[in-house]
């Protein structure tokens, strides 16, 4: 068992059998699928893909080798036995799937020096890939109203209003929708067929019959209108346009990319937040001086100087000095460390008492913070990708929908009915299959959901977290900061025989209000209010001192005379030749086995009492168990402290299954171990030691009050901190995830059933405008149902 007051060591991973790949020219998750299919075929690789971050995470059976690529180095490098399979095989192998691939750029000395400066100025240099996609949205989205206004009322069909409709939608067609016409030919080149297809074929089956019914059928008349009329007739179709259907399923899905494109954008977030978490300079002491110097250009065994509050600059060994360090970030532990000279201590956490002087023994990327990241990242490559609901229902519906305009056209081509009116019914078995409430179906639901979701303080962060939710069986919580408050608080004062409690109080609160040590600070704060909540009249201090260790004493100067006083360790006390009573001894047994932490005080040289302290629980915690058990869920508390104080956590709040005494290695582990039997796991967490975990869960909650890294590695945040609101989640991502699959069954229903009509010959374009219409509408009136959920947590 990990003693709590170790540091946490993280092995630095191998990279000699791992390859990574920067893809380019993936669209949506179905390509991701695609590449990672084509990977594993290779023989002995296995290969993840993640469309988020446009990486591939491939591992080779034996030693990766690159053949040189110039006349002269037609060998492969490395003299051990290699695999079956160069770089070069594996970038042929994405390319030949009709995607782009590179081994990453390597690295400059300032990344290896100081990950977190040069992730952040790469950062700032690379552009926003969203920005040409919402360009192109806006743009799209101006041309698109006029059009849209002027087929859906004829009132405002003037004269020739379509060639103005046609001037506005030809550019949104042709341009607007070019990633998707792009998307399409990829995919078709590779025998493959995704909702980019359908949405590039009907789009461009839409304006190309509205060219033709422009310049050879009848549409293209001065004083033409399309006038409601809903009779069902066969007719020849030169006198009707589609530019409105065209422009607009663009516009819409554009919108929905656009949404997706920035969520992708995000994802690199929650390493760059754990990056920045270090240092950015440092006091180093070299030739008998302090000078301040960027950390990058701190190297191994250089000593430096890290001052009360100051966050220590990368890892090492203390030596000089003692202080208390809070190393929450890393193992989630509660209660700081107690470190002197020869402990090993961390970059990144923080020095909460005396001053320090620490040798670096690791800097860079081989720091704990920076392995920390790296396993973060690999918990988001590892994560299987959820694929978008329209995607999978357009692996089936696009080759079916164009199976069945090809077999139109043929049949009536074949039975002598003309070529206009076969093209007719296949160009409008085309229109009628691409609804236009696909666009909304998702964006709509999603909108209205997360919307209400940011009200009640739950942000979600898109479709694939909602799919999640519908699945979860078992839900992992981290102790610190989401069962309990996260702070060091006064729990119990237990007085000597003869003592008033608040006087111990009182007066241990003023002699530790000269201490920067966290329990001091909490027992100051204990102090400072009496029980009818009024400020209480605090004791002149004088004389006092840090006893390194143990804790500190001093002369208190109070109503009734002076006092000589000790507050801390029990030992303290032993030290000082003064004896605990019977009664407190025992009370210092009990409260060491609930896991609270123990001061001691003594006033004039006698034994006056003891002070426990604890993090304590959240009021609302029992009962967001009693709610996530109605959900079907099994909670277990998971905890980097000490089994005791876990234990006696869960016992309060009615979790059954403990897993304590782990670090952020063995939290990913241990969530991997659970979904290696079978569960669907969630995690809720906020701290940075819970990112890497929250990331390899199937649904990670985030505390909102916890760090950036771990909100940004989450799926789900919970902005009020109240564990209550993690059921509520799960319950709104639910109820929304059935809304958007309700969305998705009629924006095909209405479309579906129409096609038999357009196949038939027998639709004219009022009824496909009546179709998509009423699609949408339902769309987001169904979806605007969901303003009406109501948490249990108010």
């Amino acid at each position: 068992m990990t003693s709590t007051a170790q540091q946490p060591q993280l092995t630095p991973t191998s990279g000699t059998n791992a390859v990574e790949l920067v893809i380019g020219g993936m669209t949506c998750a179905s390509c991701a699928n695609r590449v990672e299919r084509k990977l594993n075929k290779l023989p002995g690789v296995t290969a993840t893909v993640n469309y988020a971050t446009e990486k591939a995470k491939v591992t080779l059976e034996g030693t990766p080798v690159t053949r040189g690529a110039s006349a002269g180095s037609s060998t492969e490098a490395g003299t051990g036995p290699g695999p079956a399979v160069s770089t070069e095989d594996l970038i042929a192998a994405v390319q030949a799937a009709g995607y782009t691939a590179a081994l990453p750029a390597p690295p400059t000395p300032a990344r290896t020096l100081d990950p977190a400066a040069s992730d952040t100025a790469a950062a700032e240099a690379t552009p926003d890939a969203t920005a040409a996609l919402r360009r192109r949205l806006l743009i799209s989205a101006a041309l698109s109203l006029p059009v849209i206004a002027l087929a859906m009322v004829p009132a405002w069909q003037f004269t020739n209003w379509q060639w103005l409709s046609l001037t506005l939608a030809a550019p949104v067609v042709a341009w607007g929708a070019w990633p998707f016409h792009q998307a399409a030919w990829t995919n078709a080149r590779h025998g493959a067929a995704t909702m980019d297809t359908l949405i590039s074929v009907g789009t461009l089956a839409a304006l190309g019959w509205s060219l033709y019914a422009l310049f050879f059928g009848t549409a293209g008349i001065p004083g033409m209108t399309h006038p409601f009329s809903f009779a069902v007739e066969r007719g020849g179709g030169g006198g009707n346009i589609y530019l409105e259907a065209a422009a607009g399923v663009t516009t819409f899905i554009l919108a929905g990319r656009y949404a997706e494109a920035r969520a992708k954008r995000r994802s690199g977030a929650a390493l760059r937040a754990l990056l920045q978490m270090g240092a950015r300079d440092v006091a180093v002491l070299r030739d008998g001086s302090e000078q301040r110097i960027p950390v990058e250009e701190l190297a191994v065994g250089d000593r430096f100087l890290v001052r009360p509050g100051e966050k220590i600059a990368t890892d090492g060994v203390v030596a000089e000095g003692s202080s208390a360090v809070d190393v929450s970030m890393l193992t989630g532990e509660s209660v700081p460390v107690e470190v002197t000279a020869g402990d090993a201590v961390t970059g990144a956490t923080i020095n909460a008492g005396g001053r320090l002087v620490v040798t670096a023994t690791r800097v860079g990327a081989d720091t704990q913070l920076a392995q920390m990241a790296r396993l973060v990242e690999d918990a988001q490559n590892g994560k299987a990708q959820v694929q978008r609901l329209a995607d999978r229902i357009s692996g089936v519906f696009v080759p079916v929908v164009i199976a069945l305009a090809v077999a139109t056209l043929g049949f009536w081509l074949g039975a002598g009915g003309g070529t206009e009116a076969a093209f007719t019914a296949a160009v409008a078995v085309l229109i009628i299959a691409c609804p236009c409430a696909l666009g909304l179906a998702t964006p709509t639901a999603l909108m209205v959901g997360t919307g209400r979701g940011a009200q009640l303080g739950i942000l979600i962060k898109g479709p694939e977290v909602l799919e999640s939710t519908r699945r979860i069986d078992t839900v992992v919580l981290d102790k610190t900061g989401t069962v309990t408050t996260g702070q060091m608080a006064v729990t119990d004062v237990v007085p000597a025989s003869g003592t008033d409690a608040a006087r111990v109080l009182r007066l241990a609160g003023a002699l530790e209000d000269a201490s920067e040590h966290p329990i001091a600070r909490a027992i100051t704060s204990a102090a400072l209010t009496d029980t009818e909540g009024e400020a209480a009249p605090q004791p002149a201090v004088a004389e006092f001192a840090n006893l390194e260790g143990l804790g500190v004493r001093g002369t208190l100067t109070d109503t009734d005379g002076t006092h000589t006083a000790l507050v801390g360790r029990p030992r303290l006390l032993t030290e000082q030749n003064i004896t605990l009573p019977e009664d407190l001894q025992t009370a210092h047994a009990r409260a060491e086995a609930e896991g609270a932490t123990v001061v001691a005080v003594a006033i004039d040289g006698t034994p006056a009492g003891l002070i426990t302290i604890a993090d304590t629980v959240k009021p609302t915690s029992a009962a967001a168990i009693t709610q996530l058990r109605a959900l079907g869920l099994t909670p277990i508390l998971l905890t980097g402290d000490n089994a005791t104080v876990a234990a006696t956590v869960a016992a309060q709040v009615g979790i059954d299954e403990v897993i304590a005494n782990v670090l952020p290695a063995d939290k990913v582990a241990v969530v991997t171990d659970l979904q290696a039997r079978g569960k669907t796991v969630a995690m809720v967490g906020d701290g940075v030691n819970d990112a890497a975990a929250l990331a390899q869960a199937d649904l990670g909650l985030a505390m909102g009050t916890g760090t950036d890294v771990a909100i940004e590695a989450s799926d789900l945040t919970l902005v009020r901190g109240n564990l209550q609101v993690a059921a509520d989640a799960v319950r709104l991502s639910r109820r929304t995830l059935a809304v958007i699959k309700s969305n998705l069954f009629w924006a095909f229903a209405y479309n579906v059933a129409a096609i038999p009509l357009a196949a038939a010959g027998l639709l004219n374009p009022m009824i496909a405008g009546a179709a998509m219409a009423l699609s949408s509408v339902f769309v987001v009136t169904n979806s605007l149902r969901l303003r009406r959920f109501q948490p249990t947590s108010h």
